[in-house]
């Protein structure tokens, strides 16, 4: 029978990349609740120590660190660290990543190189880095921050859909390689969501109208409302305990519906 303590992260150790704002830092939070120690990472210095205080701020005892995902030796030497010093990951979210709005034929390769790499290449290295302890231990987690994009198009965002695309089927290959091993691969796909990264997206108008782009993602969400980085937290607690131990290579979308709707006929 399911108890609420199958919700619970005590005495695990959870270690979320990107942690420092936004959809990050609210996973952190929420893992932290759920009573996980949570490690966290950025490549600025000053993130990471903002973060902790912040965290801290909240009741929270976490532990940030500097470390490039994309560079294979910091992360081992992230990973010794936190293993040393705290025990071996039980949940890793592969949340850190970055977004260029450039129209393709516009877009210079190294560009989309650079966001794939960070997008797609960062959670390949961080989950081949985990896995072996989680093997070891005879479980593990692992939450893949996909998107929306993971499944459809739009103009300006060839390299993030790209990577997202991939990174849904990286959820799945990781399910479908290392599930005899009690470890558990998801997703979770955001739809719009109101952070730093989208705020360009969402600002008035210079003479005060609202921005069009905005009223369109509104109109295309049956909630009617961007999501918030709170609407993903009991999402990624879900993913990260107990509760969903036969739940495997699933994308949970966290969108308001868009995924399921069509859009309101022209009037």
């Amino acid at each position: 029978m399911l108890e609420a303590k199958d919700f619970r992260l005590d005495g695990k150790v959870a270690l979320v990349t990107g942690g420092t704002y936004g959809i990050g830092f609210a996973i952190g939070q929420a893992l932290a609740k759920a009573g996980a120690l949570v490690c966290f990472n950025a490549r600025s210095k000053d993130k990471v120590i903002q973060a902790e205080k912040t965290y801290t701020e909240e009741g929270f005892e976490t532990h940030g660190f500097v470390c490039d995902v994309t560079k294979e030796e910091d992360v081992k030497e992230m990973l010794g660290t936190i293993a040393k010093q705290y025990g071996t990951v039980d949940i890793l979210v592969n949340n850190a990543g970055i977004i260029k709005r450039i129209p393709m034929t516009e877009m210079a390769a190294d560009d989309f190189e650079q966001v794939v790499k960070i997008d797609l290449v960062g959670p390949f290295i961080m989950s081949k880095a985990v896995i072996p302890a989680m093997i070891a231990k005879g479980h593990g987690k692992i939450i893949n921050i996909c998107s929306m994009m993971s499944e459809l198009g739009r103009e300006t965002v060839s390299a993030y859909a790209s990577a997202k695309g991939g990174l849904k089927m990286l959820t799945k290959n990781i399910c479908s390689e290392y599930g005899q091993y009690n470890i558990q691969c998801n997703g979770i796909g955001p739809g719009y969501i109101a952070t730093e990264q989208t705020a360009v997206l969402r600002q008035s108008q210079t003479d005060g109208s609202d921005n069009p782009f905005d009223t369109f993602i509104k109109a295309k969400t049956p909630a009617n409302r961007w999501g918030t980085p709170e609407d993903l937290q009991g999402p990624a607690v879900f993913l990260a305990s107990d509760a969903s131990n036969f739940v495997n290579g699933q994308i949970l979308y966290v969108d308001g519906g868009i995924l399921a709707y069509l859009g309101r006929q022209p009037e």
